[in-house]
């Protein structure tokens, strides 16, 4: 075979040359391309008027008037009708530059406005940089963020200017029309949209983190969503454009196998919140004191009373019972020492030291700079003698099982009594040592299954409501979706209610749901308290991201360990049909080392200007209130 020979190589030719730079410089985008337009134009112009001004073929030989005679055909095909005063070759030569006008100038136009188009899309897209100082950064999103958003927007209202940015992987558009349409009233927050990954440092650095006083992580709604808060932890605290100054970060974590792993990432610049755990103490809580629900919403929301820390030197040497009784409408919970801890309901007889701030309730931190020293003293003679709260063995039903349930046990096992006892109902086989070896050893319950349709009427008749002291209906299986679940929840409590009012049982039913706008639906079903898991969280996560210190009052409230909210018989600490200001159930509270915060009236009606739900959160201690059956004193105390 001949061996092939080698082509000459081609000769590079200056029209090569210039194609190959033409092509170059189109690839930098439509700002070239705009420029070779333009230049056109003006060589066009200038061509034409020295054509005009060396033949004097125009009405003027001004070399000015010849260049802008020619602008005027160019950029206005129209400006052709007025040349019937020249000579016949005038009108042809400006016909000529009217046509190539309409050709150059026409496209020149045309690139330009595409390149407008193309920047205002650009612009829509969300990815300019942030500029906002002192903004809270929200990062991710779920439905959550809508709760998120509308309370930063109340607790806002005395700042200045204040601003949320959110950076997610959606269109801004949609996240802007979103929020306008589930957060109608920001009360002056301004709110920032960028769209991109948070766990990418380009696109996380559009939302300026440097800058912000507070950062909010959301759980996705994915698969392994605590894999995608703890590469956005780690993309903030490990990135190399960070800040010095440490970060005020708060995460929400699903599964709390996944915490130390967070926790060794975040470090100490990170509040990690784990939302099963939490949900599961609330629950159960709940369950245990029906109306601990509203409690907790009110402190939760900025929308009515919350907790803040607030330094008073006049405070310094007192006890905390006097404490208790030092402000008119702001009530002391406890004490926030200088040395970081938080201690709910100290002893009563516990003097503030120097630098104590204390830990209070009030509508608002400015009213609690402000507030009104109490005036109004108790009346010793009508508190009850002090009797010990004798507690006897639960009997508790959990209708549903999820992954949810094992931790909802574990909980109930740390308040009960010994010789308790748990049955659970669900509509799929239990493999009870299954379920035994996730909740791990218990002290004080025996845990029985049992499967059964929890939806049918003909399955709960069966279990006799009477034998238990409460039930809790636990979101249907994790696989399913939210409307699904709620809906057999609610199908569920229809029966639950029925049932208890056919044959006159009381059992407390606590609930919990997915979706806060089906919580509104269970109202009709008479069901005690409602939990509605996502807006529980994204409450706790707003609160915490305005004061992280609030991370350790939430927690001590929510263990089984330290101080929690209980609602007791109102007549067990003033004597029955007595009328006597808050002031005296403060009292009454406190020489049993208990820290009274509210009052919940057992018929609204009754009592003036009650809420609806009769549950009254930091009333002012001269408020007069008068002790009638069923009516509760909210307090925090140990058991």
């Amino acid at each position: 075979m001949a061996p092939i020979s080698a082509a000459p190589p081609r000769r590079v030719t200056l029209r090569d040359r210039l194609r190959y730079r033409f092509d170059t410089s189109m690839a930098r985008g439509p700002s070239a391309l705009l420029g070779y337009l333009g230049l056109a134009t003006v060589a066009l112009v200038v061509l034409f008027g020295i054509i005009v001004l060396l033949v004097s073929l125009g009405p003027t030989g001004h070399p000015v008037h010849a260049l802008y005679n020619a602008l005027l055909h160019v950029i206005d095909p129209g400006t052709v009708a007025g040349d019937d005063t020249g000579s016949p070759s005038f009108v042809v030569l400006q016909l000529i530059l009217t046509f190539g006008g309409i050709v150059i100038f026409s496209a020149f136009i045309g690139v330009l406005a595409t390149s407008v188009d193309e920047r205002l899309h650009e612009l829509r897209k969300g990815r300019s940089l942030v500029l906002e100082r002192d903004h809270t950064l929200v990062l991710g999103w779920s439905d959550t963020v809508f709760t998120v958003i509308s309370e930063l927007a109340i607790a806002n209202e005395n700042e200045r200017d204040p601003s949320i940015v959110i950076l997610a992987e959606r269109d801004k558009v949609e996240m802007e029309d979103a929020i306008r349409d589930k957060v109608p009233d920001l009360r002056g927050t301004r709110v920032v949209c960028r769209t991109g990954s948070s766990i990418d440092l380009r696109d996380l650095a559009i939302a300026n983190p440097q800058d912000a006083r507070a950062i909010i992580v959301l759980s996705p709604d994915e698969d392994e969503p605590d894999a995608s808060v703890i590469k956005t932890i780690l993309a903030l605290t490990r990135g190399p454009g960070r800040r010095p100054e440490p970060y005020h970060i708060v995460a929400e974590i699903q599964d709390a196998r996944n915490l130390e792993a967070a926790r060794l990432v975040a470090g100490d610049e990170a509040v990690l919140v784990d939302k099963s755990e939490t949900i599961a103490r609330i629950i159960v809580q709940t369950a245990r004191q029906s109306g601990a629900a509203a409690v907790y919403t009110e402190l939760l929301d900025f929308d009515g009373d919350e907790v803040y820390f607030h330094a008073d030197p006049s405070l310094e040497g007192k006890t905390y019972a006097d404490a208790q009784l030092a402000y008119e409408d702001c009530t002391i919970i406890g004490v926030h020492g200088a040395n970081g801890n938080s201690g709910l309901n100290p002893p009563a007889d516990l003097v503030l030291p120097p630098g104590a701030t204390v830990i209070a309730i009030a509508e608002d931190d400015s009213r609690l700079a402000a507030a009104e020293r109490g005036a109004v003293r108790a009346d010793g003679g009508v508190i009850v003698a002090v009797n010990g709260f004798t507690a006897a063995p639960a009997h508790s039903l959990i209708l549903g099982i999820n992954s949810r349930t094992p931790t909802v046990i574990r909980e109930l096992d740390a308040y009960v009594e010994p010789g308790s006892s748990v049955l659970v109902v669900a509509d799929r086989e239990i493999d009870r040592d299954a379920l035994l070896a996730k909740i791990g050893p218990l002290r004080h319950l025996t845990v029985d299954v049992q499967r059964g349709a929890t939806t049918e009427r003909r399955t709960l008749e069966a279990l006799d409501l009477a034998r238990f002291d409460h039930a809790i209906v636990m979101r249907y299986a994790d696989d399913l979706d939210p409307q699904r679940a709620d809906a057999r929840t609610l199908v569920t409590l229809l029966h639950l209610r029925d049932i208890a009012d056919r044959s006159g049982v009381r059992c407390p039913v606590v609930s919990e749901m997915l979706d806060d706008r089906n919580r509104e639906l269970a109202q009709v079903t008479k069901v005690d308290d409602v939990i509605v898991s996502d807006q529980v969280i994204s409450l706790l996560l707003t609160q915490i991201s305005e004061n992280r210190h609030l991370a350790g009052v939430f927690t001590e409230l929510f263990e089984a360990d330290g101080s929690e909210v209980y609602l007791r018989d109102a007549s067990a600490y003033v004597t029955p049909g007595a009328t006597t200001p808050f002031a005296t159930f403060v009292a009454a509270a406190s020489q049993r080392g208990e820290t009274a915060i509210g009052y919940r009236h057992a018929d609204p009606a009754a009592a003036p200007d009650a809420p609806a739900d009769g549950v009254r959160v930091n009333p002012r201690k001269s408020l007069e209130l008068t002790v009638r059956p069923g009516d509760r004193v909210i307090v925090l105390a140990e058991d």
